[in-house]
This record gives C-alpha cells, structure tokens and sequence, in this order.
C-alpha cells in the first residue's frame, strides 16, 4: 500500500496564492484523522499572545503539531487545512510567519492545500486565530 500523499499543483490550473497546493491526493488504505481546531493556548491552558498575534500564530501551529506528534503523525501527514482569522488586516503578520514557520514544520517544498476564511470571531475574543487539519494515517 502506497503511504505517500501527493501534493499537487496541476500546470493548467491559477497559482496558488500561498503556501499551499490546489490538491491532495491520498491513497486508498490509509485512515484520517479529523484535527479539531487549535488556537494559541499552551499545553497548561493559558492563552498565549492575547497582545501578541504573532505568537498566536506560532502556538497554533506549535500545538497542531503536538497533536499530530501525540497520534504518531507529523505535519508531513496533513492532507489539508482550513485557517480562520478574526481579521483581514491580519493577513500580512500571517503570512509572514506562517512563512519562517512552514520550512521547520514540513519537509516541503510543496505545503498541503488550505482554505483562509476571515470570520466574525472566535470561541473567545482573544484568539485571532484557529487552524483544523485532516491528516493520513501514515504511521499504523
């Protein structure tokens, strides 16, 4: 069973506008696991960054990450994601973090597909970000 997740960026199709691919391909035979929505508490369940969107975004993808690792996965399994921000003006803090972070967190240079949303808020007003994912069962 092929266990390797295909990132692809079909030539005829618009240039991602970002760090991600248009499509995933995941073969037959591998489970998915569903990550809930992270958002920038640490592991004693203190917000971090309520001033600091930045650090925000660092725990968020720190904590996916813990996830991923605590199921025997890493970030190389995610097979796609949806981000949501509490504001657009966020975008450039965003992408430039998300930018320094995305090389450590994945073997690259292709990044799984992922959908941005800009919505009203969250669960509390001091997350300004939350990131859920779909992996591959890679490792049984």
């Amino acid at each position: 069973m092929a266990d390797q997740i295909e990132l692809l960026n079909p030539p005829a199709a618009a240039p991602a506008q970002g760090l991600y691919s248009q499509a995933a391909f995941m073969p037959a035979g591998l489970g998915t696991y569903h990550v809930a929505g992270q958002v920038s508490v640490d592991s004693n369940g203190t917000i971090v960054g309520s001033d600091d969107f930045a650090a925000q975004v660092r725990q968020v993808y720190e904590n996916l990450a813990s996830v991923l690792n605590g199921i025997g996965e890493s970030c190389d399994s995610i097979v796609s994601m949806r981000t949501y921000l509490v504001d657009a003006n966020l975008l450039p803090t965003f992408m430039e973090v998300r930018a320094k972070l995305f090389p450590s967190l994945f073997s690259g240079p292709d990044y799984p597909p992922n959908t941005l949303l800009i919505i009203d808020g969250l669960v509390r007003k001091e997350f300004l970000i939350e990131v859920e994912a779909v992996a591959a069962r890679r490792n049984p």
